[in-house]
């Protein structure tokens, strides 16, 4: 079941508990899931940014759309290209017809 809550990041919170205001910027590195931060002195620590890595949290818009952001536009774009082939062909069977007054009614016809 999709929750739409935010995820809580714990690798702020465990860096400053370490080093407080030695703490001169920090980054978050998503590919490895942690959080750096450079500290006054020239040197560096790092923190984990979840609390385990087998933990199910639930899940975001923003997380879906980062996994899914492929199938989404595809679908998106495939749906998108069956309404234009559904109208074209409305329009190439209504002219089709001979008759003029259908082509005006198709048009005319209030699409709510």
């Amino acid at each position: 079941m999709i929750t739409l809550q935010r995820r809580q990041l714990v690798g702020h919170d465990i860096l400053l508990a370490r080093h407080g205001n030695h703490i001169c910027s920090m980054r978050v590195d998503r590919g490895n899931g942690t959080v750096v931060a450079l500290l006054d002195d020239g040197t560096t620590d790092s923190a984990p940014n979840m609390i385990a890595p087998d933990l199910n949290l639930p899940r975001t818009v923003r997380s879906v759309l980062r996994e899914d952001w492929k199938l989404l536009s595809i679908m998106t774009g495939a749906a998108t290209a069956w309404a234009a082939l559904m109208v074209g062909a409305a329009v190439v069977i209504a002219s089709s017809m001979g008759d003029s007054a259908a082509v005006d009614m198709m048009y005319a016809y209030p699409a709510y």
